[in-house]
């Protein structure tokens, strides 16, 4: 068995440039790209369920997402996110048992220099090892707690935050 589990939905950190369109769409897991380039001492396994903005989850999309995760025989499950809407899926995968989820994502393409994906997706492997069961975001250098934490647009980070649900 992996140690870890990783399940890519998509969002900007998968996103990819096409010259002849002018426009990003979200292509492959970049997560493969930035992990093979790193000397890891874990096992893991890449799930690229689907493809999508996350502006463009449905309600269907993140039920496939908490069927997937609970079926899963790995306990340890790393989701890649587009950041627009990581707190609902999070929120979504609450009620699950046994296993720590953590979801993270880039506010840049993951094959950007300057993207934030790389240290996320750091702190994701590094949290996914060690916290109890449980859902969490790692984004921003911090780990929350899924229902304690929200993307403040102004200031383009994640911040914890008690929505009492």
């Amino acid at each position: 068995m992996h140690s870890i589990t990783i399940i890519s939905v998509g969002g900007t950190i998968d996103k990819i440039y096409f010259d002849a369109k002018s426009e990003y769409e979200v292509g492959p897991p970049n997560i493969e790209k930035v992990l093979a380039e790193l000397n890891l001492s874990i096992t893991y396994r890449v799930n690229s369920l689907m493809r999508k903005d996350s502006l463009d989850l449905t309600d269907d999309d993140r039920s496939l997402i908490a069927k997937t995760v609970a079926e899963e025989p790995c306990p340890r499950v790393l989701i890649t996110h587009g950041t627009d809407t990581m707190v609902e899926t999070a929120k979504a995968l609450r009620n699950l048992v046994g296993k720590t989820v953590v979801l993270t994502g880039a506010l840049e393409p993951a094959l950007f220099k300057t993207s934030d994906a790389v240290f996320n997706i750091g702190c994701a492997i590094g949290a996914v090892q060690v916290l109890p069961p449980g859902v969490y975001i790692a984004m921003n250098g911090r780990i929350f707690t899924a229902g304690k934490v929200r993307k403040n647009l102004t200031l383009n980070k994640f911040e914890e935050f008690n929505d009492n649900v």
